[in-house]
């Protein structure tokens, strides 16, 4: 069909330029057949193997802080450009532009910030795949797993986690309900003071490294499936960062799916950098910071055309290496709450017509509130808006 499509566009732009090409071959002798064409035909065959999609989450934002009115405006909330094809049998590719991000080169990796992916597969076997780029890193929970554009509001933890990260995977199908990924990445993207600042007594990795495992497991005739990961970060000699997420998934009938996650991020220097948020006197990381999270989705699908949506969240701050001897560890925690209905109109094409509320309160606790001066707020948004990825090419 693409072949189609496109010999139709250059059939039409011929007939279009005949007049000035009569014109022009009375002022050159040279024979038109010998330039070649932009695409030649022996590269539009790749042509079918290669999907252009524009991933689009636009909306009319509603914000208020505290019950107030702040403010409201149109927005382009997710826009990430995506190429993706084979161009061998044995090898594909991908890359994913994200233009809501500015496009800063990373200090670390030499790519833009703005870059989700950048990778090529290997096909090693019928079981075995081997990927090199800049990736997603395979958290493992399925808030993570969705398409951006499909998520309204992130969670703590992968709010502010560097998510795309470059390096080697390797993974290892056993059969057709079990898959099993290995990673090993750059822990970051930028250099170790660029994130943490000048710490002391600490001195950096000389290979700052990410090693992840994740399975994805299906059972009960796929009624439950799983999401899994355990990762390892090395940021400094003798200091490292544990990410653990769970991810479940129960799909009772066509009508009901509930999706479950659990993620724990332990880390010797606070990656986030939340606890720098609530106490903005350190001058870099706080030691021993601590995540805890659970992540809960609930879709009702009412007909094919009408799906009504239920997340909720939380995120649990500790800081377990606070000097404060007086300290209490809990920091804050955070609740959300986002409802949302959506419309497809079209049966054969992935575009939804949406109304979301998204409804988040920070709780800090008395220690908190004394020594750092935090205060509990409340936000929320209304957003009216459609999503796509939608199918360019």
């Amino acid at each position: 069909m693409k072949l189609k499509i496109l010999a139709l566009g250059v059939f039409t732009s011929a007939l279009g330029c005949l007049p000035a090409a009569a014109q022009m071959s009375k002022q050159t002798s040279r024979n038109d057949t010998s330039y070649q064409p932009i695409i030649p035909v022996r590269k539009a065959q790749l042509l079918r193997d290669i999907d252009v999609i524009a991933n689009m989450q636009y909306a009319l934002n509603n914000d208020f802080s505290n019950g107030k009115h702040q403010a409201s405006a149109f927005a382009n909330n997710q826009f990430r450009l995506e190429i993706k094809g084979k161009v061998h049998e044995k090898v594909s590719f991908r890359f994913r532009d994200r233009y809501t991000r500015a496009a800063n080169p990373a200090s670390l990796d030499n790519l833009s910030r703005s870059t989700d992916l950048a990778f090529i597969t290997v096909e090693a076997s019928s079981r075995w795949n081997l990927s090199f780029g800049k990736m997603c890193a395979d958290w493992g929970g399925y808030e993570f797993d969705d398409n951006p554009i499909d998520i309204f509001r992130f969670n703590d933890i992968v709010e502010n986690a560097d998510n795309f990260l470059t390096g080697a995977q390797a993974s290892f199908k056993a059969n057709k309900n079990h898959q099993f990924t290995f990673q090993v990445l750059n822990s970051r993207t930028q250099f170790f003071n660029e994130l943490y600042g000048n710490v002391p007594n600490v001195v950096p990795a000389a290979f700052p490294a990410a090693w992840v495992i994740n399975w994805r497991g299906k059972s009960n005739n796929q009624k439950w499936e799983t999401l899994w990961s355990y990762s390892i970060f090395t940021e400094a000699k003798n200091t490292q960062m544990h990410y653990l997420a769970l991810g479940t998934k129960f799909n009772p009938n066509k009508k009901w799916q509930l999706r479950y996650d659990f993620k724990l991020s332990d880390e010797d220097l606070d990656r986030k950098a939340i606890i720098q948020s609530i106490n903005p006197s350190l001058q870099y990381a706080a030691f021993g910071a601590r995540y805890r999270e659970h992540w809960l989705d609930v879709d009702y699908y009412i007909t094919p055309q009408w799906t009504i949506s239920c997340i909720g969240m939380t995120n649990a701050t500790f800081w377990n290496k606070n000097p404060d001897p007086n300290r209490n560890n809990l920091l804050r925690n955070t609740y959300t709450f986002v409802p949302s209905i959506e419309y497809y109109p079209y049966k054969n094409l992935n575009l939804r017509f949406f109304a979301a509320g998204i409804f988040r309160s920070e709780v800090y606790t008395q220690y908190a509130k004394t020594t750092m001066g935090a205060v509990n707020t409340s936000s929320s948004r209304i957003s009216l808006g459609f999503i796509t990825p939608l199918l360019i090419l």
